[in-house]
Formats: structure tokens, sequence, C-alpha cells
């Protein structure tokens, strides 16, 4: 990374994702590193539980949003990231949710399908999360979180319940999404500042314009990645801007 945060094209061996061989990359060293286990406290208070629509249209939103926790050197987390057909999915969002201390939720979404019916995913987990604080154990109630929607206190026609939380806007626009998950990381932890909003939108934009090549070498679609791959990528984009 430069000064101002954003990401320079390694040179050189360190170059992993930037290579111009066809073979497939060999994860960096930081990407190797023994991950700690789920219930140690200190992967907790880095760990951000990820609650938004997982469909096409958002998909950048999704990426954006992912890509911005990890550069604040968080870790993102989701229903997605596991594929167990012996778990239920609302128990596999417990497991996540209790395993994070941090939770960002994007309620934005409240459109009709064709069935003329809401999907009401987004408000449930943010639910589970508000409940786990409340009722959980002691470290449970140390969580905090972010509530995301696209248009300031558009949520009171919908979920009025909610008032009284902070409830931020993003406008549905990229910049000023990253911005307030930046602004909620930032004022969560303390301590050395996290990059701007800005700096990290940089490099967000960097990666999409390189994701279609690195995914070609990797034999990936970059329209259909798994949650899990594009973490990797992240990885290993922002250890590479950072040797």
């Amino acid at each position: 990374m430069t000064a101002h945060g954003s990401c320079v094209r390694p040179s050189g061996h360190k170059a992993s994702l930037y290579a111009k061989s066809s073979r497939r990359f060999a994860p960096s060293a930081g990407a190797t590193k023994k991950p700690r286990p789920a219930d140690d406290p200190v992967q907790k208070s880095r760990s951000v539980f990820i609650n938004c629509p997982f469909d096409r249209e958002y998909q950048q939103f999704f990426r954006a949003l992912t890509f911005a926790v990890s550069r604040c050197g968080f870790d993102p987390r989701c229903a997605l990231e596991v594929i167990d057909g012996g778990e239920t999915r609302i128990s596999k969002i417990q497991d996540i949710i209790e395993e994070c201390r941090l939770g960002i939720h994007d309620i934005s979404r409240t459109e009709l399908n064709m069935n003329g019916l809401p999907r009401f995913n987004m408000p449930l987990e943010l639910g589970l999360f508000l409940g786990a604080k409340r009722y959980g154990a002691p470290p449970q109630k140390r969580k905090r979180c972010l509530v995301l929607d696209r248009e300031p206190y558009r949520y009171q026609q919908f979920i009025s319940d909610i008032a009284g939380q902070d409830v931020e806007s993003h406008d549905a626009s990229l910049p000023t999404l990253i911005a307030r998950v930046r602004d909620f990381l930032d004022n969560a932890v303390g301590g050395t500042p996290l990059p701007a909003g800005p700096a990290i939108h940089d490099d967000f934009e960097l990666l999409e314009r390189q994701l279609p090549e690195i995914c070609r070498r990797l034999d990936l679609d970059p329209d259909a990645l798994r949650f899990k791959n594009y973490v990797w990528i992240v990885a290993e984009h922002l250890a590479a801007g950072l040797r």
C-alpha cells in the first residue's frame, strides 16, 4: 500500500496475483497463517457478520462491503461461507452471529418478488443479532452493529420498532457504503485510524478492474464467485499491495 492507502502493483516474484504465468497462484505468507479457533476472543473481536442481500443486483455492494471489512483489517463472515447439507441455514447463521462481535446489516431490500411478497431475511438476521446482544452471555453483550438503508428514515415505514438504533443511509452509493463501513469499524475498535473511505474505495475499484483477469488465471467465473473465493482473492490482493 502507498502512504495514502492505495494499492500499488508489486514487482518480481512477490506479485502472485499479477504474475504473467498461467499457473495457479500460491497463497501468500499472510494467507497461510494458521487461523485462530472460532472461540478465540481476539478472533471474535475482528470478525464482522455481514447481513445483506446476496442476489445479482446487490452483488457489487456485497463485494464492496466485504472488501471494506477486509481492507480495514477485519474478518468478513456471512451465511455463504459454509456449505453443509446437514445443518439448517438458521443454525448456521446463529453460530456465525455468536462468533462475531460486530455486525453490518443492510435492510434496504424491501421490493416485492414475483409473488408479491417481500424478503424478510435481513430483518430476521438483524433481530437475531440484537437478541444475542440483549439476552446472550456477557461476551455477547459487547456486540455492536451498523444498520444500513438506502434512504434516511425510510426504515421507519417498514421496521419502525428499531427506532433508536443508529441507522445510516448509504444512498445506494458504493463510496458512501464503504465510508459508512469504515467509520463504523473505526469507532468500534479505536486505536490507529483506519484508511479513509475514498482510499478504500480506490483500492476496491482497482481490484474490480483486475478481477476478470485474476479469475481467468484461477479458472473461476467472476460473476459466480463463492464468498470464500472472493475473500481469498481480496486477502491476496491486499497482501500483495502491502509487501
